[in-house]
């Protein structure tokens, strides 16, 4: 039964993402010119994840921060707003202009509807980590690496930064022992709306 469920799962995500991706290729387009104009860079960037079973795959995101984001990020440590391993920071200075409305609208997520085609990642599950990220995870958040890592997630529709790092994980964990086919539509449905009008959605 489970071998069927992921079967499932995996066509849904093939259906939805080509579906999403046809609707969203315009937005793209748009952003992207918007992104040249602004600042000249790179319009998307990948970045390395920790995938199902550990597995490390390149994530794609549309480009939300100035090209030296990462270089300016040491300096920026200290105003960290998550407990745990992970970095956020809610007005993050290194935002483009472009990049806060982006952010805003998850529009920088839109390429990883690509992660889920290849079959890196699906539509729901955990939301893929940094690899120094789950060096410093504890045993049992661990577990949330026994599914494809998602688009969305208990996370993405319960708050987001306003949730610290240890009840995020449990999040997952949660996802990983109550994961359906039903569960899967509705956090999609959900996700929808904390994007189009929940106020902790940036």
């Amino acid at each position: 039964m489970k071998a069927l469920n992921r079967g499932i799962k995996r066509i849904v995500d093939i259906v939805l993402s080509i579906i999403g991706l046809v609707f969203t290729v315009p937005t793209i387009l748009v952003v992207a010119i918007l992104i040249k104009l602004e600042d000249g860079g790179n319009v998307f960037f990948a970045q390395t994840r920790i995938g199902l079973n550990g597995k490390r795959f390149k994530m794609f995101k549309i480009r939300s921060m100035r090209p030296d984001a990462e270089q300016i990020k040491e300096q920026l440590l200290k105003h960290n707003e998550m407990s745990g391993p992970m970095f956020k920071i809610k007005n993050d200075p290194r935002m483009t202009r472009i990049g806060v409305f982006i952010r805003k609208t998850s529009i920088d997520e839109l390429p990883q509807l690509f992660n889920v085609l290849k079959g890196d990642m699906s539509l729901v599950g955990p939301r893929p980590s940094l690899p120094q990220e789950v060096e410093q995870f504890e045993p049992w958040m661990l577990e949330r690496l026994q599914v494809k890592p998602g688009l969305t997630c208990f996370w993405q529709v319960s708050g987001r930064n306003h949730i610290d790092f240890e009840d995020w994980m449990r999040l997952d964990v949660k996802y990983v022992k109550e994961q359906s086919l039903w569960l899967d539509l509705k956090l999609i449905f959900k996700t929808v709306f904390v994007l189009f009008g929940d106020e902790h959605a940036s």
